[in-house]
């Protein structure tokens, strides 16, 4: 069972097979959001899902960066992220066509940022998130 569907632009389905979720910002006591924290944010993210799961390889997504009129601080001006930091592993077909489709499938695990704590499924999931490039990105793997 997935926890939802995904139509990439591409045509292909993939299926969302594990989903984690933290608050971009959670836990920051001092400071503002600006672009060095969240280089930070987002590199943590990928070392996240890199170290979580190391049976596929991983993709980012990379997140859309607002600029709201605030006045810059000391390390430069507000910069914002996403509220909602994802990483999740999905699942497809093989990628190889020459694979034999019952004993082989396809896996890549993706970290991206979003706005809401929504599950992304096809009528919701971002376009950026629908534009993974599967068959360059996942690895095929045998059951």
């Amino acid at each position: 069972m997935s926890l939802s569907h995904i139509a990439l632009s591409s045509g292909r389905s993939i299926e969302l097979i594990e989903l984690r979720m933290s608050t971009t910002y959670g836990g920051m006591l001092e400071g503002y959001p600006c672009q060095r924290i969240n280089d930070m944010k987002v590199s943590g993210l990928l070392r996240q899902a890199e170290h979580a799961f190391s049976f596929a390889p991983v993709h980012l997504v990379p997140p859309s960066r607002a600029y709201p009129d605030q006045a810059a601080g000391a390390f430069g001006p507000v910069e914002v992220l996403p509220s909602v930091a994802c990483i999740g592993v999905f699942g497809s077909t093989a990628v190889d066509t020459g694979l034999d489709a019952v004993l082989h499938r396809s896996a890549l695990v993706v970290a991206w940022f979003q706005a809401t704590p929504d599950v992304p499924s096809s009528e919701n999931a971002d376009f950026a998130l629908r534009s993974i490039r599967w068959d360059e990105l996942a690895q095929d793997y045998e059951l």
